[in-house]
């Protein structure tokens, strides 16, 4: 299956074994809401740690049976995030998923080197799906949320994240813009220079199935008739599957203007960890969130 739309990604991990999900601190209503929806749609099972009390309040106030969820107690955020990783080093969770609880706290839980969620000299990106009605098919992004400016090395390793979430998702010849202000190869402009290396990677084989082409301005990447006119002819201009944006301002910029101005709906997992690695927002919707677990769900197979 080929998924165009998020509404897709909820069908293809609904038919995949269901993985067991760990909230952490997921004592807000849109977490457990979303991972209640998750359950019955039998893409999770779900774990949850963070205060049991509020929890369970939380559960009866949105018309949850508290039997559904298995409740870990922790009396702060710092013991909720330990416990969370905890059972995904025990192997009794399959993926974790953000509660209410600050993104520098639960990301130091991830990183925490005693619990090798992630390899030494491993790199954590964030992956974005974006489903703009104003484009044909979903575009997956990297990075909005967590690598500020990735060197050449780092963006060989996002291209590589790209390709498998892509191929997750039943693409399996993605095509994978290496955006740029320009297709002219600058070199005093770090995305030209390197978008025309990892081009020459892809020419010689390092991203086998992938058409990785570079420098692409934004409307090649993404409008057939400018590229037409550009006079750009490549597999990947007009039809990209995957954006590679050179920096955090970039991708950030363009996934806010996607959600806030163009109502787009998305999903969004962090990857290169052991596990696949749910870091929504705290005022992310319920949908957004549903959407980021059958992505993570996905992922963890």
């Amino acid at each position: 299956m080929n998924v165009k739309h998020l509404t897709e990604l909820l069908l293809l991990a609904k038919n995949q074994p269901t993985q067991r999900m760990v909230i952490v601190n997921g004592v807000d209503k849109h977490s457990l809401e979303a991972a209640e929806h998750a359950r019955k749609h039998g893409i999770v099972d779900v774990l949850v740690t963070g205060d049991k009390k509020r929890i369970e309040t939380t559960c009866q106030e949105l018309g949850i049976d508290i039997g559904n969820f298995e409740i870990i107690d922790a009396s702060s955020e710092e013991e909720a995030a330990l416990k969370a990783v905890q059972l995904i080093q025990s192997g009794k969770a399959d993926l974790v998923m953000k509660g209410l609880i600050s993104t520098d706290k639960y990301m130091r839980a991830i990183l925490n080197k005693q619990f090798a969620l992630v390899e030494p000299g491993g790199l954590l990106t964030h992956v974005t799906l974006i489903d703009n009605k104003s484009y044909h098919k979903l575009l997956i992004v990297t990075d909005v949320a967590i690598i500020p400016f990735p060197n050449l090395q780092q963006k060989e390793v996002m291209i590589r994240y790209l390709v498998q979430v892509a191929r997750k998702l039943g693409i399996d010849q993605p095509k994978v813009a290496l955006i740029a202000p320009t297709e002219q190869v600058i070199e005093s402009i770090p995305a030209c220079a390197d978008a025309a290396k990892l081009k020459q990677m892809g020419a010689d084989g390092h991203f086998p199935g992938a058409f990785v082409d570079g420098p692409m301005a934004l409307d090649v990447a993404i409008d057939q008739e400018s590229a037409t006119i550009k006079g750009m002819h490549s597999e990947t201009a007009g039809d990209a599957d995957c954006l590679l944006f050179p920096n955090i301002d970039a991708g950030n910029v363009f996934y806010k203007t996607n959600t806030k101005l163009c109502q787009a709906e998305q999903a969004a997992v962090v990857v290169g960890a052991k596990v696949p690695v749910v870091l929504s927002s705290r005022g992310d919707s319920t949908q957004i969130k549903l959407n980021s677990i059958a992505l993570a769900a996905l992922m963890s197979h």
